[in-house]
């Protein structure tokens, strides 16, 4: 099967898979990673009760994940993603509406399923399919990569947006004056989505000279794939990897609220931080991911976790504030580096693993399930230390707990690491033997 994967895939369909792939986290994400702060005050809600919103988006995508990636083996990547980007859009122009507290958790519960039952699976795999056999490192490193581009892109202008319908001084505006703004920044972003939704459905085909759907589609709901991923011990490692790095992504929204609360930037300069902090993304991406082609996707994981670890334990001594402006400069952009090469490349560990590609969107599902819990806790757990200690010293123990969900993911990718280059040598050994008989 995966022999089949080698044809060359036009470049225009990465470019639209990446525009698909951001655009479809701008709404349930992104805008608040951003603009955080004035997300919390326009729906006069606390961290903690943001948090449970994210809880009850990863909970309804904690089932997506289970049943979405049979799916995306039996349907077409285009027709599910651009389905899941309409309904997306949908759900931000009732967004730009403020609804209540409880009609938010309606809200993030509806976006997960639209995010990752349609979505995710068929994301991962259509890129697969676009990286072939031997381009993984590259196909996802130019997927993350340029997701961060498209993420401060809609950032830059969210930003542009939100000054322009600020008509005096940010420091003087009423609450009232910035809801009505972000209002506008939110319905741009949504008709935006629903625009890129158009354009997936109509673009985003593949060459049709591989087989990128199961073998056994009247079986695709039965237990029978979940069975055959299970065997891969590489699996279960990656499902700690992945919930690990994607803690670490979660804690990156906080940078804006850091700058915010510790450095005392005004609104807009700490958005502003947010924004460039993904412009690294695109670089980090690309050469991580050449990087990887040229050696293992997993040594550079481990590179990406030691780097977590140490910029964690930085933060968490409280050695950053207003008078150390260059450390922390230097440290959000380590901690972006160690984050976003994990998060290029753990999904690229799934060639590495040898997992057949008729079998992408159930393995991508099963290891998603575990691996993507943080969308559940996550913001529960940051906004319990931000509400029980505000300022400095509750965004400390936040980076507290993040040093040592890093250090797990360290371990586990070394563990990763060490299995597959024994496979490997194992396999070269048997060729081998084959050879000189």
């Amino acid at each position: 099967m995966q022999n089949n994967t080698t044809k060359k895939q036009p470049l225009y369909v990465i470019i639209l898979l990446i525009l698909a792939a951001e655009a479809v986290f701008i709404l349930p994400f992104v805008l608040q990673r951003i603009f955080r702060t004035t997300f919390l005050e326009s729906f006069s809600i606390t961290d903690t009760e943001l948090g449970s919103c994210f809880a009850a988006y990863g909970i309804v995508a904690l089932v997506s994940y289970l049943f979405g990636g049979p799916l995306a083996d039996k349907f077409k990547p285009h027709v599910l993603m651009s389905f899941a980007l309409m309904l997306t859009a949908l759900g931000g122009f009732y967004l730009a509406t403020y609804p209540n507290l409880y009609n938010l958790h309606i809200l993030y519960a509806f976006w997960g399923f639209t995010t990752i039952f349609l979505f995710w699976a068929a994301m991962i795999k259509a890129t697969r399919i676009w990286g072939g056999s031997n381009k993984q490192g590259i196909a996802f490193g130019f997927l993350d990569g340029g997701r961060g581009l498209v993420a401060a892109l809609f950032g830059s202008v969210g930003v542009i947006i939100f000054s322009l319908f600020i008509t005096t001084d940010i420091e003087i505006t009423t609450i009232a004056e910035r809801r009505l703004a972000f209002k506008e920044v939110i319905s741009y972003s949504s008709i935006a989505v629903m625009g890129i939704a158009v354009i997936t459905y109509f673009f985003l085909r593949f060459s049709e000279t591989e087989s990128t759907t199961s073998e056994n589609p009247s079986k695709l709901l039965t237990l029978e794939n979940f069975k055959l991923v299970m065997q891969y011990r590489a699996v279960w490692l990656l499902m700690v990897i992945i919930l690990c790095a994607y803690y670490g992504y979660k804690m990156t929204d906080l940078f804006s609220k850091y700058a915010e609360d510790v450095l005392e930037y005004n609104k807009i300069e700490a958005a502003k931080v947010g924004t460039y902090l993904l412009y690294l993304r695109p670089a980090i991406g690309v050469v991580i991911g050449l990087l990887a082609d040229r050696t293992k996707a997993s040594l550079w994981i481990i590179i990406g976790f030691l780097l977590m670890t140490a910029t964690s334990v930085i933060f968490y001594l409280g050695i950053i504030n207003d008078s150390t402006t260059l450390l922390f400069i230097l440290s959000i952009g380590t901690m972006a580096l160690g984050v976003y090469s994990t998060r290029v490349l753990y999904f690229a560990t799934l060639e590495e693993a040898k997992i057949p590609l008729a079998v992408t969107g159930t393995a991508v599902g099963f290891i998603s399930v575990v691996g993507y819990t943080p969308d559940i806790f996550a913001g529960l757990v940051m906004g319990y230390f931000l509400d029980a200690n505000k300022g400095a010293v509750g965004l400390q123990h936040t980076f507290g707990v993040m040093a040592l969900i890093a250090l797990v993911g360290l371990i586990a990718a070394t563990l990763f690491y060490t299995f597959t280059t024994k496979k490997e040598r194992k396999i070269r050994s048997l060729n081998n033997m084959i050879k000189q008989k």
